[in-house]
C-alpha cells in the first residue's frame, strides 16, 4: 500500500517508457524482498518465543510429573504397608478366635457337674449341688 510519501506510479500513462517500468518494477521487486525478509524474521522471532514458551511449559509440567511419579509411588509403598499391617491383624485376631473357641470348649469339660450357670441358675444356688470337678470328656476333642 502506497503511503502519502510514496510516490504511485500511472501505469495507464502514454509517457511512460520501458525503462520507467522496468525500473518500477525492481524497485518493487527489491521493496518486496525486504518486506519478505523482515516478515520471515518476525516470524522466526515469534516461533522463537513460542518455543520458550513451550520448553518452560515442558520443563514445568515435567518437574509436576516426577513430583506426581515420586508421591504415587510413597502411596504405592503406605498401601503396601497397610495391607501386610491388615493381613498381620487378620492373623492375630484368628488366632485369638481359635483361642476362645478352645477355652470355650476347655472350659465346658472342666465344669463343675452341679454347674447351672448357664440354664439361668444363680452361681450361689449352684453351690448347694454337687461341687464336684470331674471333667466330661465325653466326644470332646481339643485343636491346639
Amino acid at each position: 500500500m502506497a503511503d502519502d510519501t510514496d510516490e504511485v506510479f500511472d501505469f495507464s500513462s502514454l509517457e511512460v517508457t520501458r525503462e520507467d517500468l522496468v525500473t518500477t518494477l525492481t524497485d518493487m521487486v527489491q521493496e518486496y524482498k525486504k518486506l519478505f525478509q523482515s516478515f520471515e524474521e518476525v516470524k522466526a522471532e515469534k516461533e522463537s518465543h513460542a518455543t520458550k514458551a513451550e520448553l518452560v511449559s515442558s520443563s514445568n509440567m515435567q518437574a509436576a510429573l516426577s513430583k506426581l511419579e515420586s508421591e504415587n509411588g510413597e502411596l504405592r509403598n503406605r498401601s503396601e504397608e497397610m495391607l501386610n499391617e491388615n493381613k498381620r491383624l487378620a492373623g492375630i485376631t484368628i488366632s485369638w478366635i481359635r483361642s476362645s473357641a478352645s477355652l470355650d470348649k476347655l472350659h465346658g469339660v472342666m465344669k463343675l457337674s452341679g454347674d447351672k450357670t448357664r440354664l439361668g441358675y444363680n452361681t450361689y444356688e449352684s453351690s448347694t449341688a454337687e461341687t464336684s470337678c470331674i471333667p466330661q470328656l465325653e466326644g470332646q476333642s481339643f485343636k491346639p
